[in-house]
């Protein structure tokens, strides 16, 4: 019976982390970004790592991700991602900080 809670506890806590990787894997993100290593644009470890100590990280980084931005990383800009919802922003940025 402990084994089933723990089990129960475990798929709760892992459900929003496998969410959040579908989520970047439909709007597109994963075309360009990944975990651990760079592609077009920064891993989500180097993500997370630069904004870490910032407080306005979520709010500013959704922006982001629907308006896109340039500079922060380079020459090769991050295209606006007009299909992603404000809500969907800040779930993706939130799992992404999570990549420290």
């Amino acid at each position: 019976m402990k084994s089933l809670l723990a089990l129960a506890a475990l798929a709760c806590l892992s459900a929003p982390v496998m969410a959040s990787q579908q989520l970047a894997q439909q709007k597109a993100c994963m075309a360009c970004h990944a975990v651990d290593k760079k592609l077009v644009g920064p891993s989500y470890k180097d993500i997370a790592a630069k904004y870490a100590d910032q407080k306005d990280a979520v709010d500013k980084l959704a922006q982001k991700v629907i308006k896109g931005g340039s500079g922060v990383w380079g020459p090769v800009p991050m295209p606006a991602n007009a299909s992603v919802s404000e809500a969907d922003a800040k779930t993706l940025v939130q799992w992404i900080l999570t990549h420290k």
